[in-house]
C-alpha cells in the first residue's frame, strides 16, 4: 500500500503503550490492547481531502466526517470540540497532530521534479501546509508538520535512488541517505537533532507537541535498520508511544518499505470505512502519471 499505511501501523502498535509507557524495544509488535487511534482517522482523512481535491474545505469536510464517524479515537479535547462544531476556522494548535497525519500530502511531492530540475517541489510543500493549517496553524504546529514531511519526502528521494541522471544515486548507501535528511532537518527547521536515540531515552516523558516530539521520533527512523525497527525505536521512547510510531514508520515505509506480514496484521485492525480509504488511495496513487507537478519553486541542494 502507498503513501499512508506506515503511520497507521505505527499508530496501532503504538497505541498500547501511550497509557502504559514502556522503555525498550522488546515488546510484541501486535498484541491485546492495540487498536487504531485518531493518527489513523486523520491520516485517512487527509488522504480522502487530497482525493477530494486538496483544497482547505476538502480537508475541512474530511476530518469532520472521518472524526464524527470515529469520535472515540482518541482525539485531544481542543480538537474533539472543533470536529463537533460548525466551525471551520484553525484551531492555533501546535500538537503533534499536524504531523502524524501528514504522510499523504508527502507522497504528493514530486521526486521526479526535484531530480530532473535540482528544486524542492514546492506545490507539494504547499498542499502539506494547508492540511497542517486547517486546525494547527500556530508556527510549532507547521514547523513540526513539514519537518516530517519534508523527512517522507527525502527518504523516497535518496532511499528510492530518484537522482539527477549525472548524480550517483545514495540509495547503496543507507547512511549517506540518513544524514542527508537529518541536515535538511537542522537547517530548514533548526530542531536539535544531536541527541541520541539513548540519550533521548534515559529521561524521556509523554510530550504531545510538536517541538517536543516530532524531532525524537524523527531521530527513532534516523537510528533505525529497517521499518519494523523504526516503530520499535519509537516505542521504546516512552513517551506518546502512537504517535511518534506513527511517525517514524509514516518516514520508515519511504525509506524501508513495510513487510508483508507486518502489513497483514495490521489491516485486520481496520474496520472497512478506513480500509476502503486505503483501497481508494492506492487506485488514485496508481492512476497518477507521477505526482502533479508544480511551476513555483526554489533551488534546492538535493
Amino acid at each position: 500500500m502507498t503513501g499512508i499505511f506506515g503511520a497507521i501501523i505505527g499508530d496501532i502498535v503504538g497505541s498500547k503503550y501511550e497509557a502504559n509507557p514502556i522503555k525498550t524495544k522488546h515488546f510484541p509488535l501486535f498484541s491485546n490492547g492495540c487498536r487504531f487511534t485518531d493518527d489513523t482517522v486523520m491520516t485517512c482523512a487527509v488522504a480522502e481531502g487530497i482525493m477530494n481535491g486538496g483544497s482547505a474545505d476538502d480537508f475541512i469536510d474530511a476530518m469532520k466526517k472521518y472524526g464524527r464517524m470515529y469520535p472515540n479515537a482518541g482525539y485531544g479535547p481542543r480538537f474533539m470540540r472543533w470536529l463537533f462544531s460548525d466551525s471551520r476556522e484553525p484551531i492555533g494548535s501546535f500538537g503533534n497532530g499536524s504531523a502524524m497525519r501528514i504522510s499523504p500530502c508527502a507522497w504528493m511531492m514530486s521526486c521526479g521534479f526535484t531530480a530532473r530540475t535540482g528544486f524542492m517541489p514546492i506545490g507539494g510543500r504547499e498542499l502539506a501546509e494547508r492540511s497542517i493549517t486547517v486546525t494547527h496553524d500556530d508556527p510549532e504546529g507547521v514547523r513540526g508538520g513539514m519537518a516530517v514531511a519534508d523527512s517522507i519526502f527525502l527518504a523516497r528521494y535518496y532511499f528510492g535512488g530518484c537522482r539527477g541522471e549525472h548524480e550517483r544515486s545514495l540509495a547503496d548507501d543507507p547512511a549517506a541517505c540518513r544524514q542527508r535528511i537529518e541536515d535538511h532537518i537542522i537547517h530548514e527547521y533548526g530542531y536539535n537533532m544531536s541527541r541520541s536515540l539513548g540519550k533521548i531515552r534515559s529521561d524521556y516523558r509523554f510530550d504531545a507537541t510538536c517541538q517536543g516530539s516530532v524531532p525524537e521520533a524523527i531521530t527513532c527512523f534516523l537510528e533505525s535498520t529497517g521499518f519494523e525497527d523504526a516503530i520499535r525505536n519509537a516505542v521504546s521512547l516512552g513517551g506518546d508511544s502512537d504517535t511518534q510510531a506513527a511517525i517514524a514508520a509514516s518516514i520508515a515505509q519511504a525509506a524501508y518499505g513495510i513487510p508483508d506480514s507486518i502489513a497483514e496484521q495490521a489491516l485486520s485492525y481496520l474496520p472497512m470505512p478506513l480500509r476502503d480509504v486505503l483501497t481508494r488511495w492506492d487506485a488514485f496513487y496508481r492512476d497518477l502519471d507521477e505526482p502533479p507537478l508544480f511551476f513555483e519553486h526554489r533551488p534546492y541542494n538535493a
